[in-house]
């Protein structure tokens, strides 16, 4: 199915579950920077809208109503999206809306969301940014609720969370940093990082005839 049969799909789908406010909302509000969000960021990473809402009604400590542009709600958490445009959140904000912002997102994470912000400048020209770091947010969810052990993880993804990883910790990398972050044997975290080194993102570090360490070679974080 190819992403604009997809994406008719998907808003029909939520449309037809929908009425009253919520409804129009989603009618009023998923426009043309949400549906290129979808077709620059999220498809090419994910390749479906599974568990996704779009322009989904949330509530503030006085209960209320707010609606986010992208919810995705699965077993290893809560993920809010926005796609930001300069003008209207930025721009004509005043001080009691940036103050309200500011606390809204403390809230929601207060509740549980992980919240992403994108700016309609990066969907639109930088989408490699975006998918970059909604990678980096989603990604380690997934794998610290057990997905590691699922087929439908694949051995890159697993790559580019041991180069998460490397990056995280700012130094030399181990078979033992990866054995305890990821919950995986001596040989598999041998694999991946042998694999990296193949890909030109590590560098192995030798004493003597074995390899002990492995450090990050410039330009590996565009592989994350």
């Amino acid at each position: 199915m190819n992403f604009e049969v997809m994406h008719q799909t998907f808003i029909d789908y939520h449309t037809a579950l929908r009425s009253g406010e919520r409804k129009g909302r989603l009618i009023r509000g998923h426009l043309y920077a949400e549906k290129l969000f979808l077709q620059n960021v999220w498809y090419p990473l994910f390749g479906n809208l599974d568990h996704l809402h779009p322009e989904y009604e949330i509530y503030d400590w006085n209960r209320k109503s707010q609606f986010i542009d992208f919810a995705y709600i699965t077993p290893f958490g809560r993920f809010g999206m926005e796609c930001d445009g300069f003008q209207s959140h930025v721009k004509d904000m005043d001080h009691e809306k940036f103050s309200y912002s500011l606390n809204r997102e403390i809230f929601l994470t207060a509740m549980g969301w992980k919240m992403m912000h994108f700016s309609f400048d990066d969907i639109q020209n930088r989408p490699e940014v975006c998918r970059m770091l909604l990678q980096m947010v989603i990604g380690p969810c997934m794998i610290r609720k057990g997905a590691a052990n699922s087929a439908a993880i694949s051995a890159a993804f697993m790559e580019k969370e041991v180069l998460r990883l490397a990056w995280r910790l700012n130094r030399w990398i181990r078979p033992k940093d990866v054995i305890d972050h990821l919950d995986v044997d001596f040989r598999t975290a041998r694999k991946w990082l042998r694999s990296l080194v193949e890909k030109g993102c590590l560098s192995p570090i030798t004493r003597g005839k074995d390899i002990r360490f492995y450090e990050l070679k410039e330009g590996s974080l565009e592989h994350i």
